[in-house]
């Protein structure tokens, strides 16, 4: 019988491997298929032409496109050991919570990986203060709880991407343990669970992709303001 639900991603990409851990974690079975985001696939802009981006969840023959979207969709579909909190405002606030980790915190800690000055120092700034606001959610075992759930798999980046693109940079300090100890401690118990442990991209190649990475946006970057 063929796969019935596929996932297009890219090997580094935060994004799709929150996608990837809910899938493992409610025991689903995938085909992942891997897309060249820097020479995009028709098949890609053909199943995602607003976005063009990874991940795309297609589950017989319906498309997801979104990383949190798609979350919802596999906790909807797949209803056991369930993502999102039952009650609904705690789903609310997990929601809420996803959505500024991503707008507040990934975007200026990515932009402080490759600025530099001025600019470096401010988004490292507005990264350090939305860690702060995160360092207040701490639950009992897991943000989400005493079991994985949305958020973690939401903000899970962090406990991974962040500290390859701290050394990926050699200056960006932004996740201090001393100054975030929750966050530290949770990170420590989300990277040691077998279904994320099993699934991460290699460090040595991610921190290489993204040191060269770094380098080529502030390339671009500088040649658009000359």
């Amino acid at each position: 019988m063929a796969t019935k639900v596929k996932l297009l991603g890219f090997w580094s990409s935060p994004p799709v491997f929150r996608v990837v851990w809910a899938l493992k974690l409610k025991g689903v079975e995938f085909e992942n298929i891997e897309e060249d985001i820097f020479n995009k696939s028709t098949r890609l802009l053909e199943l995602n032409p607003v976005h063009k981006k990874v991940p795309v969840l297609v589950h017989d023959d319906k498309v997801i496109v979104d990383s949190f979207v798609i979350l919802e969709y596999i906790d909807v579909t797949w209803q056991h050991d369930p993502l999102l909190p039952q009650d609904p405002y705690e789903t609310a606030m997990a929601r809420f919570w996803a959505k500024f980790a991503y707008e507040k915190l990934l975007e200026s800690a990515y932009k402080a990986m490759w600025s530099k000055g001025e600019e470096k120092q401010k988004t490292m700034k507005e990264a350090i203060e939305s860690l702060e606001k995160i360092e207040e959610l701490r639950g009992k075992n897991f943000i989400g709880g005493n079991s994985i759930g949305y958020l973690d798999l939401a903000i899970g980046w962090i406990s991974y991407w962040l500290p390859v693109w701290e050394e990926a940079d050699g200056s960006m300090r932004i996740l201090d343990s001393q100054k975030f100890p929750a966050i530290a401690e949770w990170s420590t118990k989300f990277l040691k669970h077998p279904v994320i442990k099993e699934n991460l991209p290699p460090r040595d190649k991610t921190l290489a992709y993204f040191h060269k990475r770094a380098e080529e946006i502030y390339a671009d970057f500088c040649a658009s303001e000359n």
